[in-house]
């Protein structure tokens, strides 16, 4: 065995994503420690896992975030380094898993996260480092491939569970920059994100819920990464013209019968408002 195989864990979140996941580990061989944690009680990914992999556990768990997941794994992980990816990550492999590894060596362990660079450039959640640099030092880098060194990440004291979804990248990188662990990109070694495809849906209902969701977190913790950067004050000043644009925007919808952008819309406000007056990141769906 290779010594990266024994120094390199492998962690996959994952919420009802078994054929993102399934895909995602065929490239990677069975040398490497591959530590799933299951945010729903879907058994079945157990079974169809352990067909394929051999160095595999499953963890099941109570859907807390995708932070708290994290947080989670690393109390399973006893290599040196781990390796975060979401199941919709597309060209991960052994080749791109090494010069991760390599990359941490070089640098003598002293980041506090490396990611990859994005092909799906024109998507603008995955910022980009100076691509002539071997090494991109970066603000922060997307949740979706994060390669840790595991003594760095304690020091860190790993994510703030406060995010359930969005930002907790953020306020890590935020965090890790202000402790003096800097964060960059490996721009040799692309990788293609498929994004927002790792919840298995069914339908039509199901994917408006997700929708939801994924409007509701968003903007609540865009708010409380600002509040815990600026502080609570300076950080209603920047949202509350936000808060204004989005009640202008429902009266709107409401006027023209857009039921659809209103409840949207509406579900938009009541997460600002709620993290506004703060409550905590509480709206769920099974």
């Amino acid at each position: 065995m290779l010594e990266r195989n024994k120094e390199v864990s492998i962690v996959i979140i994952s919420h009802k994503s078994k054929k993102k996941v399934l895909n995602l580990v065929k490239n990677i061989s069975n040398d490497f420690k591959i530590i799933i944690i299951e945010n729903s009680s879907d058994k079945s990914i157990e079974k169809e896992l352990s067909k394929h992999k051999r160095n595999l556990q499953i963890i099941f768990s109570e859907n807390n975030g995708y932070g708290s997941a994290i947080n989670l794994a690393r109390t399973y992980v006893a290599t040196k380094y781990f390796f975060v990816l979401n199941p919709d990550m597309q060209k991960i492999d052994d080749k791109l898993i090494s010069v991760f590894y390599e990359s941490a060596k070089e640098l003598n362990d002293n980041f506090g996260a490396l990611g990859p660079r994005f092909e799906n450039v024109s998507d603008k959640s995955h910022k980009q480092s100076d691509i002539k640099k071997k090494y991109g030092l970066i603000e922060s880098i997307s949740g979706s491939a994060m390669f840790f060194c595991s003594e760095v990440f304690d020091k860190n004291k790993g994510f703030d569970e406060n995010f359930f979804l969005y930002f907790e990248e953020t306020d890590y990188c935020y965090r890790s920059n202000k402790n003096d662990f800097k964060i960059y990109q490996i721009n040799s070694q692309k990788v293609y994100h498929d994004i927002g495809t790792s919840v298995e849906t069914t339908n039509e209902e199901d994917i408006n819920k997700l929708k939801n969701l994924y409007t509701w977190h968003f903007i609540w913790s865009k708010f409380y990464f600002s509040k815990k950067r600026f502080g609570k004050f300076i950080s209603i000043i920047l949202f509350t013209p936000i808060l204004l644009r989005i009640l202008i925007r429902i009266l709107f919808y409401k006027i023209i019968k857009d039921q659809e952008k209103l409840e949207r819309s509406t579900v938009r406000f009541d997460g600002l408002k709620c993290s506004m007056i703060g409550k905590k990141s509480f709206m769920r769906i099974n």
